[in-house]
């Protein structure tokens, strides 16, 4: 039996000093070796923003602790990654006489602790205290082994700055990067009908580490009628090739569908269009067609996971009677399998792509019992808090090793 760890002891009495930080940026909790280093109480500390208990020293005119900091702790925010900053000189202030600071560099590193929801809930700010080694060299005779020992100190120190400051260079260019991308992303699964339809909600969230361009869509398109079509699809692969594989075949699917009315002939003509797409073989898909008339679900699946149509109950059902090969998995044409189930008002249809259900650790019939269960916990939401909450009860709304499209429709 593995014995039980006190790891608010373990906390306190670690020798490193580390303050606990929330998303706001206020101080949560102190140890004991961080009191020690600075000089204050729990007191003077918990509660407080940051930067009110520890400013820039006003003396200084070249002080940039607090900038420097603050950008890696917003970093850390936003890319829900540790960050490891240069040495810093960052003064602090002495207690017991007002607006008097004491000269302090520090080596900072700031960790994310992230919630159920994949965001930052809390930000450990651990430091070591390096002022004795920075001031520990006395002037040296000119050109003598200690100056020689000092200008190698300085240098150092020069180029982690320089460092520091070409990082940060460089974050800002990916974040562009990515901005570009989560734009052309956004336009390339961008669906008009979908702002007609307040009863369904969509998410898009892409792979850990991409650039947001992924292989993964989603899709509403209106029929005759009052009917509509919802579709989920996912090509094999991340980055802009798969993207573009992905907007090609969203789109003739969309196409397919508004033509022939039907699920399983669109996706016949979604897989003979595929064999002239490079890229597009082993792609998975999934296409249902909502008669609101006859209160029917019509559907086909292409090797995809399978709908899951839940009642008001907590009770569901897997979609899962009109299942064939992916795309391009057959030499020959084959018609399609097509399915239909009736409905009642009230009942929400999820369609979702493998990355919310997979997990390597897993087999998939777990991940879909895990699904199924979310569902039927958080079955009176609206579809907008309905898929906020699947993909926090799954672990996934801060990302995934795969991509992860969704679709919720209230009946």
């Amino acid at each position: 039996m593995e014995p039980s760890i006190d790891y608010k002891a373990l906390f306190i009495a670690t020798p490193s000093p580390y303050l606990v930080l929330d998303p706001d940026l206020v101080i949560v909790d102190v140890n004991e070796a961080y009191l020690q280093a600075t000089g204050r109480s729990r007191q003077d500390l918990v509660g407080q923003y940051v930067f009110d208990a520890f400013p820039d020293n006003p003396a200084d005119e070249g002080a940039d602790g607090v900038r420097n900091l603050n950008a890696s702790l917003h970093r850390v925010l936003q890319s829900r990654q540790p960050d490891t900053m240069a040495v810093q000189k960052y003064d602090i202030p002495i207690p017991s006489r007002a607006w008097t600071f004491e000269e302090r560099w520090w080596s900072p590193i700031n960790t994310p602790v992230l919630g159920p929801d994949g965001q930052v809930a809390w930000i450990i700010h651990r430091v070591e205290d390096v002022t004795e080694f920075v001031r520990s060299r006395p002037p040296g005779p000119a050109g003598g082994p200690l100056g020689r020992l000092e200008a190698i100190e300085a240098e150092l120190y020069a180029r982690a700055r320089e460092l520091q400051r070409l990082n940060e260079e460089l974050r800002q260019a990916h974040a562009r990067e990515r901005q570009i991308a989560l734009t052309l992303q956004e336009a390339m699964l961008h669906s008009p009908d979908l702002e007609r339809h307040p009863d369904i909600a969509v998410r898009y969230v892409p792979a850990v580490g991409s650039l947001n361009v992924c292989g993964d869509w989603y899709d509403v398109v209106d029929l005759p009628d009052g009917a509509f079509a919802v579709a989920v699809g996912d090509v094999v692969g991340h980055g802009l090739e798969a993207a573009t594989v992905m907007g090609m075949l969203r789109s003739a699917l969309s196409a397919a569908v508004r033509a022939l009315h039907e699920p399983a002939r669109s996706l016949e003509v979604l897989g003979l269009y595929s064999r002239s797409v490079e890229g597009a073989l082993a792609t998975t898909a999934v296409q249902a067609v909502i008669d609101t008339s006859r209160r029917q679900i019509s559907y086909s699946s292409a090797g995809h996971p399978p709908p899951v149509l839940l009642h008001p109950d907590g009770t569901w059902d897997l979609l899962d009677q009109a299942t064939d090969p992916p795309l391009g998995a057959r030499p020959d044409h084959v018609p399609r399998p097509q399915a239909a189930v009736p409905y009642t008002p009230g009942d929400h249809l999820v369609l979702y792509t493998d990355g919310l259900i997979e997990r390597r650790d897993q087999d998939i019939e777990a991940g879909l019992q895990q699904l199924t269960e979310a569902l039927a916990r958080h079955v009176g939401l609206s579809p907008d808090r309905l898929a906020d909450a699947v993909l926090a009860r799954l672990g996934v709304a801060g990302g995934a090793r795969d991509d992860i499209a969704l679709i919720t429709v209230r009946l």
